[in-house]
């Protein structure tokens, strides 16, 4: 009687097989997130881009409107940027790595090449379309995708 009552008592714990299936679980929901999370942070640097390249065009209309319709001459800076010309100088608060240069018009159309990633580029005297015009303002800037950059646009 014992001796049959040791046999019906059952071992306690996991086999060998259900610890195989949690781990192999585990390890898809870390794949996931691995793959997951370069491009949320692609995502939040286009955005900050975007954003910057919206202020930068919001200074140069302020600095537009504060100056009797003068256009700047130079717009440069990191963090914080500078609008100077013949008027007033103004400033425009940007991402802390966002630098911004300008490039003035000389007759042809802008480059064709993207500004690096963290850059934005301000033509002087150039639409987004390669026209020239005094009072206009191209504002090239580039996102990353996910097989490179791209080369964006803002008129001023």
């Amino acid at each position: 009687m014992l001796n049959k009552m040791k046999k019906t008592k059952s071992e306690s714990g996991f086999t060998i097989i259900e610890v195989m299936i949690v781990l192999a679980i585990a390890g898809l929901i870390l794949l996931i997130v691995f793959l997951a999370v370069p491009a949320l942070q692609r995502n939040s640097r286009n955005t900050q881009i975007k954003n910057d390249a919206g202020s930068v065009a919001g200074g140069i209309s302020a600095y537009e409107s504060n100056n009797n319709g003068a256009v700047p001459t130079s717009i440069s800076g990191t963090g914080t940027i500078t609008l100077s010309g013949t008027g007033t100088n103004d400033t425009v608060k940007v991402g802390g790595s966002t630098v911004v240069n300008t490039t003035a018009a000389t007759g042809s159309a802008p480059a064709s090449t993207a500004p690096a990633l963290g850059t934005i580029t301000v033509f002087l005297g150039h639409r987004c379309d390669g026209t020239a015009s005094a009072r206009a303002t191209a504002i090239y800037y580039s996102t990353e995708t996910s097989s490179g950059q791209q080369q964006q646009c803002l008129d001023s």
